[in-house]
């Protein structure tokens, strides 16, 4: 693989760390050999994968909110990570209707938080900001966003994370472009799936839940289509792209980068759960009249990824029936979190083995 010995023994400084993404972020970095710090807001649910995999004693964690700059400021001067990724986020659509205020102090202030801290530590050689997919002005189009398409955001979730991304831009072009400047991306990623991810209102967790309980599960929009990956994938772009950073062509791989799906596996709602019940063996669906007044949400939306393919060497290694499976299994494990754990580092394993073998 392409991480080869990059992580090894580095500090790797890791915000969001109590997340989904950056719960298995943080399992794959340890995987690597790398000396991981997390930063963060406590777990929201005891099911959350950080909790159910134990990972409060697997490395550092401090409690914490991106948007106390002093807080954070204080993390990066005694650690002093070589590698920093942001990760903390107010990451979905419906809960940035209810409070939109919170959404942009989280998204936008908790990101230039993150960049300030950045400019002020020396240790720092490349620090990635993870937005999503849904920075994009979506023009409801069919042809995948290029990572030069206009920014833009009708709801508040999506407009922060597209300001995320002029913040983080902006100090990489005021502060952060002189000789032994930290080198500086984004990365935006599709709609993320896999075990352990037990947010409200995302069609996932919402099927498991529903197939646990014994109940229909809802789809609120069964023709939106969406980039659908397991979270292992633009995980895999994230360290690919960091570890690019750190090399010595670095500034070369500054600048934003998409990491989704190839366009097979860009399919509507309707066709994800149709493929959940078919791995799980059972359940019903129910598409409930859209009610008056319902919230904002695409209905298209598809990711260019030729850029990464082109100059990381990065390609997806799941298809649509294998990252449905790999998701279904990730929320079948149950034990101790010795034994979260291990499953997780067996999927690890496995999509490695998966990479290596598309490569090849």
């Amino acid at each position: 693989m392409q991480l080869s010995n990059a992580f090894k023994g580095r500090k790797v400084l890791v915000t969001g760390d109590t997340g989904f993404k950056g719960s298995w972020l943080c399992l794959w970095l340890q995987r690597r050999g790398a000396e991981v710090i997390g930063y963060a807001l406590p777990p929201a649910t005891p099911q959350d994968n950080y909790v159910a995999c134990g990972l409060k004693d697997c490395f550092e964690h401090i409690d914490g909110d991106v948007r106390e700059l002093s807080d954070l400021q204080a993390v990066f001067r005694e650690h002093e990570p070589e590698f920093a990724f942001h990760l903390a986020a107010q990451p979905l659509v419906i809960a940035s209707y209810a409070d939109p205020v919170d959404t942009f102090a989280t998204n936008v202030m908790g990101t230039a938080n993150f960049m300030e801290c950045v400019r002020q530590t020396e240790s720092v050689v490349a620090a990635l900001n993870i937005t999503t997919d849904k920075v994009y002005e979506n023009l409801e189009q069919s042809e995948g966003y290029r990572e030069s398409d206009r920014l833009g955001g009708h709801d508040p979730y999506s407009a922060s994370k597209a300001a995320s991304e002029i913040v983080t831009n902006s100090y990489r072009k005021a502060f952060l472009h002189r000789p032994g400047s930290p080198n500086v991306a984004t990365a935006r990623a599709g709609n993320v799936i896999g075990g352990g991810d037990w947010a409200d209102n995302r069609i996932f967790p919402d099927c498991i839940r529903a197939l646990r309980a014994g109940r229909p599960i809802v789809v609120r929009n069964p023709g939106a289509v969406r980039p659908w990956q397991h979270v292992l994938e633009p995980l895999y772009g994230y360290l690919t792209l960091a570890a690019k950073l750190a090399s010595e062509e670095g500034a070369d791989f500054q600048g934003g980068w998409n990491f989704g799906p190839e366009p097979e596996t860009t399919v509507p709602v309707g066709t994800l759960v149709n493929e959940v019940l078919a791995v799980w063996g059972a359940g019903t669906v129910e598409t409930p009249p859209r009610p008056e007044g319902a919230v904002h949400e695409a209905t298209l939306l598809t990711l260019d990824i030729t850029k990464a393919k082109r100059d990381l060497g990065w390609h997806p290694a799941l298809d649509l029936k294998d990252l449905v499976r790999f998701s279904v299994e990730g929320y079948q494990v149950e034990g101790s979190p010795v034994v979260f754990r291990e499953a997780r580092l067996a999927q690890i394993a496995a999509y490695e083995a998966a990479v290596a073998q598309r490569s090849v």
